[in-house]
């Protein structure tokens, strides 16, 4: 054996050592490609000495250098010199790769610090005021689920830009009473919850501004009313007992400056997410006594109180949600259009980021459904999807999202149609947890298949049931699926969540399939080029466009200030593992 071979025979030990600790889809892709550099696992931030650089130097100009010593021609094929050799290399293998993972961790750190200090820009004004029932101008009703009802809104204030909100402090409601002026056309206090006929409130709406006929436009806000049975009448019990739904509001969206004192149904303060182009986003919320609404006694005239319909079973006061308004759902909009293929995917990737972005604040949604999901259209035509309805989500304040399962009084959760394997299927007992880390994850796998055109494998009488179905039963991945996304939904709908992706690889796979990532998966220099590139041409191209941000530039950013290099790993090993010639989306 010569020098040369085994200083390279050594190299190649030092890079396999490093795929011991490689996750299950890496490694599956180290064993079935053929050539080319394998892909390692994460490493320690070492800072090599300088004294280490000599070794970067290449293998074959330090093998001729050791060839042209008189002791190693004399003695260079003993044995014992080809075992040195072969240890030597393994070395200089060693330091090469470290090298190589300090740079691209370097990489990914710093592209993730610049992105993470960029907000996602607010999609509409903020409110300087909209604590009471009587700021808004109410309009039809717009949706009903099984808890509470939805109705088009419109604000009878001006917004402000959330800058000079942030500037201003919530006043008290005891001070904002007192300097209200009481005239002559101001109502009483015990009127103030009554709600104008709607053809009165339009008249309003178009005063002094631009006759507008669409409804969305002269309403750009949404009310939620909830329907309160017996969380009682007092402001505290109702945002103790439905704790849940303020779980996506903003900071300045309770009246009162600070935390509520809010325990939820797990004993656990809620926690509240920030702010993400994939998450509803709650600007106002405020208990008030139940109106009659239009409709009301016609929808759902059982949750009415007494007062209203002498039948109801409702109490007088409830909790108000105010967000922004969205032209429908996504099953909706699933019914009646037909997306893109790259339309289909950029939604699919949506609600990856949503779910991550819940996850990573120690929120599991629970109720992952069409119905659930919002949706609009941006500036260049691509649906924008928005995850709404957090009235059966799991919030804990250690963000571990593994709920004590000690008895069956335990609520799993909303949709016992897409609830993960791992929850449908776990049984109560004294050490017994749900872990919801990945369900969210799974019931997008679901989903993909209605985004994609065919039918959910868990819905209808001959569907799947979660807790008991083999992953062989599975219906073949949509044929109008690209064969990356097919992998991924796959890999999604896995029983085992040991075996499933997280959220962040799922959407790691996509994001290196959609924007070219996945031809760099082969050398990490190469990848943390590619990182490079992307990051200045997002940093360039600007998130805004005539219309607004783009939900491709949203993806891009959203994707860039997440990067870490483990994950980025694990999802180009997966993607190796599925391709068979690398052919992106």
């Amino acid at each position: 054996m010569s020098v040369r071979h085994a200083l390279s025979r050594g190299l190649e030990l030092g890079r396999s050592l490093l795929l011991v600790n490689l996750k299950p889809g890496a490694r599956v892709a180290a064993r079935l490609r053929v050539g080319g550099a394998s892909v390692s696992a994460p490493q320690p931030r070492v800072f090599l000495p300088s004294r280490y650089r000599y070794y970067r130097s290449s293998l074959r100009g330090l093998a001729a250098r050791m060839l042209a010593s008189v002791g190693f021609r004399s003695s260079g094929g003993s044995p014992r010199n080809r075992a040195v050799f072969l240890a030597f290399g393994l070395g200089v293998g060693l330091v090469e790769q470290l090298e190589e993972d300090r740079r691209s961790t370097a990489t990914c750190e710093e592209i993730q610090a610049v992105f993470r200090r960029k907000r996602f820009p607010s999609s509409m004004k903020t409110m300087p005021s909209g604590y009471k029932l009587h700021d808004y101008i109410i309009g039809a009703q717009i949706g009903k689920g099984s808890n509470a009802a939805v109705y088009e809104a419109a604000a009878r204030f001006t917004p402000k830009r959330e800058e000079e909100e942030e500037e201003e402090e919530v006043k008290p409601r005891e001070e904002e009473e007192e300097v209200k002026p009481r005239g002559k056309g101001v109502k009483p206090r015990e009127e103030e919850e009554e709600v104008k006929p709607r053809e009165e409130e339009e008249e309003e709406v178009k005063e002094g501004a631009p006759s507008l006929t669409c409804s969305f436009r002269r309403f750009p806000l949404a009310i939620k009313m909830m329907w309160n049975f017996g969380a009682g009448s007092s402001s505290e019990a109702i945002l103790s007992s439905m704790s849940q739904e303020l779980v996506p509001a903003g900071r300045l969206a309770l009246y009162k400056k600070g935390e509520e004192p809010l325990d939820g149904h797990f004993g656990f303060l809620p926690r509240r997410v920030s702010a993400h182009p994939n998450v509803i986003r709650v600007h106002r919320a405020f208990t008030a006594e139940v109106p009659l609404l239009p409709g009301a006694r016609e929808e759902y005239p059982d949750v009415l109180p007494a007062r209203l319909n002498p039948g109801g079973l409702g109490n007088n006061r409830t909790l108000f949600l105010v967000m922004k308004s969205y032209p429908g759902t996504l099953r909706q909009f699933l019914s009646g259009n037909q997306p893109s293929r790259r339309q289909r995917v950029l939604m699919l990737l949506q609600l990856l980021e949503g779910v991550q972005h819940l996850c990573s604040e120690g929120v599991a949604h629970r109720d992952l459904k069409t119905d659930n999901i919002l949706l609009e259209l941006d500036s260049a035509g691509c649906p924008r999807l928005v995850i709404s309805d957090f009235g059966c989500c799991l919030s804990q304040s250690d963000c571990s999202l593994q709920l004590p399962f000690n008895s069956m009084w335990v609520s799993r959760g909303g949709n016992a149609c897409l609830m993960a394997p791992e929850v449908s299927s776990a049984s109560p007992g004294r050490a017994s947890v749900i872990d919801y880390r990945k369900a969210d994850g799974w019931a997008v796998g679901a989903v993909a298949y209605e985004i994609f055109g065919e039918q959910n494998p868990f819905y209808g009488a001959g569907g799947l049931q979660s807790r008991s179905y083999e992953e062989t039963q599975l219906p073949p991945p949509p044929p109008a699926a690209p064969a990356d996304v097919q992998l991924v939904i796959q890999l999604l709908l896995r029983r085992s969540p040991s075996k499933r992706p997280s959220a962040r690889v799922a959407a790691n796979m996509l994001h290196l399939s959609l924007w070219g990532g996945g031809r760099a998966l082969s050398d990490l220099r190469k990848l943390s080029d590619w990182l490079l590139c992307q990051s200045a041409v997002v940093l360039l191209g600007g998130c805004s466009g005539p219309g607004g941000c783009t939900v491709e530039a949203e993806l891009q950013r959203s994707f860039l200030s997440n990067l870490d290099l483990e994950e980025l790993r694990t999802a180009g090993g997966f993607l190796l593992y599925g391709r068979g010639g690398g052919s992106g989306i």
